[in-house]
């Protein structure tokens, strides 16, 4: 006869302030999840002003605890904590509104992160940059997850400077690849240490042949094709290693039909490795490119085309490079384990986030009328900015009629007494990010950063750092 195996028992710690709310959230959630619990409100007003420390010396957790659970504003060594209880100790969500999401996330795979499609970073223009230039822009492509560094040459007369750059480059450890069709400047680069050239048509393919690296096949002319068997056929000859690439066109010249050939050229040649060059559409079409470069990704993923090239020009593709190291990454794992490539990569959500996460009108009246302090919170939900402390509850769309309500709201009609010039710079600064996450629709969170993916740039908790510095516990 089999036992059914108990229920884990969760011991969640938090303040007076925040209790209500755990306690209203927890029975539909323990049910869901399947999960006993247990809530210590200890005796401090604000959980965000505990420390892992200070806990230890007021936790009750019952002997059947198998986890615990405490704010995710709890900072510090656990240890303090691990050693008065029996049971493993987790920093939950910063957000009581998070914590389905924080039992309900599927841990990250083991196998995530893997690729195998390698990415060309072009630096363009190279004859008009100075070797300090190239060497810097090198370096951050190759930081940002770039596998080869892509010399970007111009037309007209050949560039006297390749072979001095493509040296530089080599000693700096990246490999290169040389963009040009011109054979004095290839063969340069190449003695250089170049080992992949971009790219050779019915113009060069007869040098390519005593080159010895490695080619990018194109067609003279991508509509028809033109010529591109004959290239390959020629370069397959002379045992040439070669990526094919029947070039991707820009929106309203050619963009779905271009996309067709490279179904057509993997049909021809089931075998070959192919190459996609997609800056033709992520620097010229007016999107952000983190959308643009996933979905090229995704078709390179499937039709197994190994290499892609891109560049940085314009100010929305500045951070191209990552966005296809993240990419590849997420669809790689997507098309090898048949699943959406969804809820894995959060770092490709820059402009709207996830999940919306924002309190109610009824919760925020609850928090507006037990708050005992005077420290300000401040909130964005249903469109406006809202600004909460003790018998204080303001909100407006705009965060500068909000502003001018609290100037006011001190006594005599002036301004408070805890309003001073940092504090007022303080709370535009926050209420700024406020309005911004209402504008875009993300979760706005008081001293976080807005969660902007891979661009995100940590913040200090200004306010959570002074109020841990002058207030005590109440107990």
């Amino acid at each position: 006869m089999t036992h059914p195996v108990p229920a884990e028992h969760l011991h969640f710690v938090t303040g007076r302030l925040a209790a209500p709310a755990l306690q209203q959230a927890l029975p539909s959630l323990a049910a869901d999840v399947g999960f006993q619990y247990s809530i210590d409100v200890l005796p401090i007003t604000v959980a965000a002003l505990m420390s892992p420390a200070w806990i230890a010396k007021h936790i009750r957790a019952p002997e059947n605890t198998s986890r615990v659970i405490i704010p995710g504003y709890c900072d510090g060594d656990l240890a303090p904590l691990s050693a008065v209880v029996c049971a493993p100790v987790e920093v939950g969500p910063r957000d009581l509104r998070q914590l389905a999401g924080f039992f309900s996330r599927e841990p990250i795979p083991d196998d995530y992160g893997d690729y195998d499609v390698e990415i060309i970073a072009e630096i363009n223009h190279c004859p008009r940059l100075s070797l300090t230039e190239i060497l810097a822009t090198a370096q951050a492509l190759a930081s940002s997850g770039a596998d080869w560094i892509d010399v970007g040459c111009e037309p007209g007369p050949a560039w006297t400077g390749v072979e001095s750059v493509v040296r530089a480059l080599r000693d700096d450890g990246h490999r290169v690849s040389i963009d040009s069709l011109n054979p004095r400047e290839i063969e340069p680069a190449i003695r250089a240490g170049a080992e992949l050239v971009l790219s050779v048509n019915s113009s060069n393919r007869e040098a390519a042949v005593d080159w010895g690296v490695e080619v990018v096949a194109i067609p003279d002319d991508p509509v028809s094709l033109a010529e591109l068997d004959t290239t390959i056929e020629r370069l397959a000859q002379a045992n040439v290693p070669m990526r094919i690439d029947p070039v991707l066109e820009p929106i309203a010249f050619g963009f779905a039909a271009s996309l067709a050939r490279y179904l057509d050229v993997r049909h021809r040649y089931p075998d070959a490795e192919l190459m996609m060059g997609i800056g033709n559409l992520t620097e010229l079409t007016d999107v952000d490119s983190a959308g643009t470069n996933a979905m090229l990704l995704g078709f390179c993923q499937e039709l197994r085309i190994h290499s892609i090239l891109t560049t940085q020009v314009i100010n929305w593709t500045r951070s191209s490079v990552r966005e296809c190291d993240l990419a590849r990454r997420l669809m790689y794992h997507a098309v090898h384990n048949r699943v959406l490539p969804k809820h894995l990569e959060p770092r490709l959500l820059m402009l709207r986030d996830e999940d919306l996460v924002a309190p109610d009108q009824k919760q925020l009246a609850r928090l507006a009328a037990e708050i005992r302090d005077h420290n300000y919170r401040i909130f964005a939900a249903d469109g406006e900015v809202h600004l909460v402390s003790r018998q204080l509850h303001l909100h407006h769309a705009d965060p500068f009629v909000v502003m001018d309500k609290l100037q006011s709201s001190g006594p005599d009609g002036g301004l408070p007494d805890n309003l001073d010039e940092g504090h007022a710079f303080y709370l535009g600064y926050e209420m700024c990010k406020a309005r911004t996450a209402l504008t875009l629709g993300k979760t706005y969170q008081q001293d976080e950063s807005l969660d902007w993916g891979l661009a995100t740039r940590p913040e200090s908790r200004h306010r959570l750092i002074s109020q841990r510095r002058g207030t005590a516990p109440d107990e």
